[in-house]
């Protein structure tokens, strides 16, 4: 988290654009900016079963980061022509690469209702621009505008479905809106393959947005500032 706000800034800053795909080590659930993750999720019983807890940046609402793909982008919002259009145009290029693997998704309509915070973890319920497969969602967003730039947080499912949010929540599997890749395709989607899939797509579609596969030396001083924040628990239960 840390390393997507240094990027932000120097997005915000200099005019860069930034691309990352990464995964979780350990795996971590991450609450939305602005979620009551104390009023929702019982933290004794999180760290009673070992679970690492982080709060991001952007907004939305909870989401376990196990055997998925989690990707960011970090840059000035003239790039894309503003927020919902920023939103759309990374959606259709993780589209397009999710039909590179041989599925057949298509974005949610814009008419579909935003839930707020209080209505659940965010694979509850898939959102307008948001990606789908058989009517089943597979990437979750959210985004945080900073000056005239932008960071953009998602996570694409692969082998994993939401169920220890769903669990740690107290809301019912019955009706579960989402639903790994690999389980929809029939066969294993890993890391690896997904994360070249939407490397190939992004760097045809949007190439001023390359893959950032090792971090400018100007964002590690970022890091340092960013890092104690991410580290609190006074930032991560927060309300």
């Amino acid at each position: 988290m840390a390393i997507d706000a240094a990027l932000l800034d120097l997005a915000d800053a200099g005019g860069s654009a930034f691309f990352r795909l990464y995964r979780w080590d350990p795996h971590c659930l991450s609450f939305g900016r602005h979620e009551p993750a104390r009023r929702r999720y019982d933290a004794e019983r999180i760290g009673a079963l070992g679970l690492d807890c982080v709060r991001r940046p952007t907004g939305g609402r909870a989401v376990w980061h196990a055997r998925e793909l989690t990707y960011a982008v970090a840059a000035p919002l003239s790039a894309f022509g503003g927020l919902r259009e920023a939103y759309e145009t990374v959606h259709l290029f993780l589209a397009a690469a999710l039909t590179a693997l041989g599925a057949a998704p298509r974005l949610a309509p814009r008419s579909t209702p935003v839930g707020g915070v209080g209505t659940g973890p965010c694979f509850a319920s898939p959102v307008g621009g948001e990606v789908m497969i058989d009517g089943h969602k597979v990437v979750g967003s959210a985004q945080l505008r900073q000056g005239d730039a932008f960071l953009q947080h998602g996570s694409l499912l692969l082998d994993d479905d939401q169920g220890l949010v769903r669990d740690l929540a107290g809301f019912s599997e019955n009706g579960a809106a989402e639903a790994p890749v690999s389980r929809l395709l029939g066969r294993t989607v890993s890391f690896e393959e997904a994360a070249a899939a939407i490397s190939a797509v992004a760097r045809d579609r949007l190439p001023g947005l390359a893959e950032t596969e090792q971090l400018p030396d100007a964002v590690y001083a970022g890091i340092s500032r960013h890092a104690p924040r991410f580290r609190s628990a006074e930032w991560t239960w927060q309300r």
